[in-house]
């Protein structure tokens, strides 16, 4: 690991290049345990990742654990994923097949079952003063007037009353969810020691979870204050000094231009990695609308003033559900009210508007406001479901080009592509975790379901859409990784057509001034056939007509005009 230090700190863009490709997945879901993770290494190698995110894996009660989230131990694995010396043999069979391994780090809270949480309760308050406790009414009161809560259907209010201590305890995600009190500077202490214990483990990259909500404030919203950006810097300095080999990728679900000050700045840098979530909206958006002007805005807007070390984060599906964050602004120039839009958009994913090709399901449905969020995998979500359950060819056809097409989009957009494991074959909703009491109000494990290794072990025949799927995105990644400019530092233009329902942009370097290298992308987010013509009108495209296409292998000639894609067609190229 010193060596990694060593040749990291040489090349310090390391997770910049094309070749960092990302996966995330739940361990049980995915292997049962670390006893067993290092034979399924060999499909990941052969997908192509080199980037491998783990979900949360710590200590955590048996039931009220939120997935994980809810950590009673940040220095130890729970059993059930196995045993450390598993753990460690993991990381270095990683390590052999230059995979980098990510863990989620919480930072936000513990469980009420944390150490430092049962001695609280017992009066001990030294470790109460670690968390936000108040026998007060009015001061919970007072702070509820001032701040949202977060899950307003299945974890109203900010605060929780415990029994033991006769008061109350700020939990704001969940009843069995502790805030942490970083005012207490032996919270930080303490949680920087565990952190560290990771890095020298042999973690790469960790993933802080809910940064926003970290320091909290009273007569605040406690969401996003200033003080916040100075434990992000605080924990990045402490990884720079003892493992400088390991980087940082942040949870911040906001706007791109919200999010960009999470990175810091080029002298006072915090995080490495950020997820582009509203990127992820704005796919969703354009492909239910068969329309690319709300990905183009957003892909215009994509901030690229941010440090030189900093890099977003694409991804089409994840462990969470999907919020309909778009941009209200861009909706109402293209004529649309945003609450009317937004429910369209709520009942388009659920499957529940007419003409849907989508299978998904509600969460957090707020009766009063109608909002809600969705939830299903990929695969469900763009058609494939509803295509096999009524046995049309055509439409499981359409599903797999919608599929693959989101996975086009996020390997060519500036960042890192990380898949959602399970939809690189297609896998579809799981509805079986309706029968399980302790998953069954949380209709987010809809897409958290086993992964079908049996499905899997199928991948090479190809007359199985999840085969079509697992082999269309396996060659988007030994493209992506055979182009430089596919990886963080480019840059994104995008170009007028006559359509709105092609999406084109040229990809150029991030630092363009003596290069003329670039790439073009076109894209078509509908099922229908389309005829276009392109503006050319930009200077480095002026004497350029004659590309090939890196993923069919074709010589397509802008000359031609007009240009014709097929349903959910894309097309990727390199100058002739």
């Amino acid at each position: 690991m010193l060596a990694l230090d060593a040749e990291r700190q040489g090349n310090p863009l390391w997770y910049h290049n094309s070749s960092f490709i990302g996966l995330m997945l739940y361990l049980d879901n995915f292997s049962d345990s670390f006893a067993n993770m290092e034979a399924r290494l060999d499909y990941l190698e052969e997908l192509g990742v080199t980037y491998l995110h783990i979900m949360p894996i710590f200590k955590m009660p048996t039931l009220l654990n939120d997935g994980g989230y809810a950590v009673s131990d940040f220095r130890s694995i729970d059993s059930r994923y196995g045993s450390d010396e598993e753990f460690d043999a993991f990381l270095r069979a990683c390590r052999q097949r230059n995979i980098s391994v990510c863990l989620d780090f919480v930072l936000n809270h513990s469980s009420d079952e944390h150490d430092w949480a049962m001695r609280a309760k017992a009066g001990e308050k030294a470790y109460q003063e670690r968390y936000f406790i108040t026998d007060d009414k009015s001061v919970v009161q007072a702070y509820e007037e001032h701040v949202n809560e977060v899950f307003p259907a299945t974890a109203p209010g900010n605060f929780t009353y415990s029994q033991e201590m006769n008061s109350w305890v700020l939990t704001t995600f969940n009843h069995f969810q502790w805030d942490l009190n970083y005012k207490n500077p032996e919270v930080f202490l303490d949680m920087t020691r565990d952190l560290l214990q990771w890095a020298n483990r042999g973690v790469d990259i960790f993933r802080f979870d809910a940064i926003p909500y970290i320091w909290k404030e009273w007569g605040t919203n406690s969401r996003n204050l200033p003080q916040v950006h100075t434990l992000m810097r605080m924990f990045r300095l402490a990884l720079e000094i003892v493992a400088p080999a390991t980087i940082i990728k942040g949870e911040v679900v906001m706007a791109p231009s919200a999010v960009g000050p999470y990175f810091g700045s080029q002298k006072a840098p915090e995080c490495h990695l950020l997820y582009n979530f509203t990127f992820m909206v704005e796919l969703w958006n354009a492909l239910a609308i068969r329309d690319s002007r709300p990905l183009r805005a957003l892909i215009e807007k994509i901030p690229h003033d941010i440090p030189s070390g900093a890099s977003w984060i694409n991804y089409v599906r994840c462990h969470d559900d999907i919020g309909w964050g778009f941009n209200e602004t861009v909706a109402r120039q293209m004529g649309f009210d945003p609450f009317s839009h937004r429910q369209f958009l709520i009942k388009f994913y659920e499957g529940s508007f007419e003409s849907s090709f989508s299978r998904g399901q509600l969460y957090e449905f707020d009766s009063e406001t109608l909002d809600a969020r969705n939830c299903g995998t990929c695969a469900s979500l763009c058609g494939l479901e509803k295509g096999l359950a009524e046995q049309n060819e055509w439409e499981q056809e359409l599903a797999v080009k919608r599929i693959v097409l989101l996975h086009a989009i996020c390997v060519v957009v500036s960042g890192i592509p990380v898949i959602y494991s399970g939809d690189e074959i297609g896998q579809l909703n799981d509805y079986s975790y309706t029968f399980d009491f302790t998953k069954s109000h949380d209709s987010r494990f809809l897409h958290r379901g086993k992964f079908d290794w049996a499905l899997a072990n199928q991948r090479h025949d190809l007359n199985l859409p999840s085969s079509k799927i697992f082999h269309a995105i396996k060659r988007l990644i030994e493209v992506r990784k055979q182009q430089y400019l596919l990886g963080s530092a480019n840059t994104l233009t995008t170009i007028e057509t006559s359509d709105h329902a092609i999406l084109a942009t040229v990809v150029t370097p991030l630092e363009r001034d003596y290069s003329t290298e670039l790439l073009l992308f076109l894209a078509n987010m509908s099922e229908f056939q389309k005829r276009f013509t392109v503006d050319l009108a930009l200077h480095y495209l002026l004497e350029i007509t004659t590309f090939k296409c890196l993923i069919q292998g074709r010589e397509v000639n802008l000359d031609e005009n007009p240009l014709i894609l097929g349903p959910y067609e894309f097309l990727l190229l390199s100058p002739a």
